[in-house]
């Protein structure tokens, strides 16, 4: 893929030079996309090393706001279309009428990414078109940094956070075909086994996943438990209503008694569903500001469907590799 062709993630082109000076006294690493160095602990391409400093150093937040976390191709999509539909709720409670937001838009449009969409280009974005409606005082952000990374452009304030982790062998059979279709490659092996060497090094972006995954663990822990909410995608799956209503309960927008015996937990699920998000239109023609399209961002989201890629001695090394990271930390998948 041509330079110009890269996502403004990847590319070097938004960098201060005291960015460019820090990047210099950083471990530093290389992938098909581009140059990555090691930040807090955590690899980032250039730009979105610059997209993190700027958040952290200007970023004005307010004490509703809601901070949407994951690690790469983790349900994403799925968890910021959830919190929508929960928080906007009292606005569209009539089966979804025609001008629900995610009928109309992309999940991704809805709430930006910090550091790749609202800070990437800019130390003051305008955040006002970001705020929610008159039914719900929160503003509702998403980020695939690190939790102490993100904390710095907190500053100390009281807004929740939401976790949602997946297990690692999914999310690296997610990365690989993300990778193939948006670099326009063949989903071939050999694509796949570099994908997991780097995802094994932990030098891949965003990476180590498991130091990403017990930033938020430990927070989730450590903290206020009203202030860090830790999901595991597996759960969201195996028991939808269950963790559907322990999200709202951490948003502070409980269903009802009246909501839960009209089937609106039930209908949200329908909703949000991958079968359904992926048959919208903007979902099979829209594009993200960085350019991946829409699309790409709904596969199978199936829990288990690495097994189908994967060899066992691959897998054998992926699941020694987290029991060791994870050993003593109360986490398992």
């Amino acid at each position: 893929m041509d330079h110009k062709e890269l996502p403004a993630t990847v590319r070097e082109d938004y960098i201060s030079e005291e960015t460019k000076k820090l990047i210099s006294s950083l471990p530093v690493n290389k992938d098909s996309q581009g140059n990555l160095c090691k930040y807090q602990g955590c690899w980032y391409y250039y730009n979105t090393l610059q997209g993190a400093i700027n958040f952290q150093n200007h970023f004005q937040p307010q004490d509703t706001d809601v901070i949407l976390a994951s690690f790469p191709k983790s349900g994403t999509t799925w968890l910021k279309a959830l919190t929508v539909a929960l928080l906007e709720r009292s606005k569209h409670h009539d089966d979804h009428p025609l001008n629900h937001p995610l009928l109309s838009d992309n999940p991704h449009a809805i709430v930006p990414f910090l550091e790749t969409k609202l800070y990437l280009r800019t130390s003051t974005p305008d955040l006002t078109k970001y705020s929610s409606s008159p039914s719900s005082s929160a503003r509702v952000f998403a980020t695939h940094m690190p939790l102490h990374t993100v904390k710095e452009g907190l500053r100390g304030s009281p807004c929740k956070i939401v976790y949602m982790c997946r297990n690692a062998k999914d999310v690296l059979i997610s990365l690989w075909y993300f990778k193939c279709k948006y670099q326009k490659l063949e989903v071939t092996r050999s694509v796949l086994e570099s994908t997991f060497e780097s995802f094994c090094g932990g030098g891949n972006f965003y990476g180590p996943f498991w130091d990403h995954v017990l930033s938020y663990w430990r927070g989730s822990l450590e903290d206020d438990p009203s202030r860090v909410l830790f999901m595991k995608y597996e759960e969201m799956k195996e028991e939808p209503c269950v963790q559907l209503k322990r999200l709202a309960e951490f948003l502070g927008v409980p269903f009802t008694e009246e909501e839960e015996e009209s089937g609106c937990v039930e209908k949200i699920l329908e909703l949000c569903s991958l079968r359904s998000l992926s048959d919208l239109a903007i979902n099979k023609i829209g594009k993200t500001s960085s350019g991946p399209d829409y699309k790409l961002c709904f596969r199978k989201g199936e829990v288990g469907d690495s097994k189908n890629y994967l060899t066992p001695e691959m897998e054998m090394r992926i699941d020694m590799i987290i029991e060791e990271n994870l050993k003593g930390s109360g986490l398992s998948f």
